[in-house]
């Protein structure tokens, strides 16, 4: 995963004719830290992917991604990285293309004890919880979700995350509109075509 952030980074980046200090200054990650995550070191976390997604205006799996397969897709959760944020795994399992639009799918596990905080990124975020009570807050609002209940909300507003009593399995869906995705010729080139 960290050698496809390296080149999905610096092509979305230079694509958006973003130095690394500013990049540093709007993602508020320290310009150090974002040579490194170029070059392919360092262990990124949830909010690092968040925080680049939200600066860069993109989505999630334009810097994750590699390619989408053709055919058959099978993905085995136990062989796929772990994002870890303060309280949630995320576990990227696939990425589904429709109508120039993006929906990501990954498997969320929220552990209890603490809380997962995002300031917002691009996107619409759907959560399915699976098994387990989920505290869901969006701007001032707050709700409580158990097994197979939805929510679904602008992911630019701020929001988080809580095990109410024990660890929470759910299916986290990220969608973006045609607008929000960059697009990539050739995911192993270096050069990038801009939006539509």
């Amino acid at each position: 995963m960290r050698d496809v952030l390296a080149a999905n980074l610096r092509r979305a980046r230079l694509g958006r004719g973003l130095s690394l200090s500013e990049l540093s200054r709007r993602s508020k990650i320290g310009k150090a830290t974002l040579s490194q995550l170029e070059a392919g070191a360092g262990n990124p976390t949830i909010e690092t992917v968040f925080s680049l997604s939200r600066a860069l205006e993109v989505p999630i799996s334009d810097l994750l991604d590699q390619q989408l397969p053709s055919g058959p897709t099978v993905v085995r959760g136990a062989e796929v990285e772990v994002l870890r944020g303060a309280a949630v795994d995320l576990r990227p399992l696939h990425g589904i293309e429709a109508d120039g639009g993006m929906v990501e799918v990954y498997d969320q596990q929220v552990r209890p004890g603490a809380r997962q905080d995002s300031l917002g990124h691009v996107g619409v975020e759907h959560t399915i919880v699976q098994a387990g009570r989920l505290g869901v807050r969006v701007d001032d609002q707050e709700v409580e979700l158990g097994p197979g209940d939805y929510i679904g909300f602008d992911a630019l507003r701020p929001h988080s995350y809580v095990a109410l009593d024990g660890p929470v399995r759910s299916v986290l869906l990220l969608q973006y509109g045609s607008d929000q995705r960059l697009r990539l010729t050739d995911p192993h080139a270096p050069g990038l075509v801009g939006k539509d």
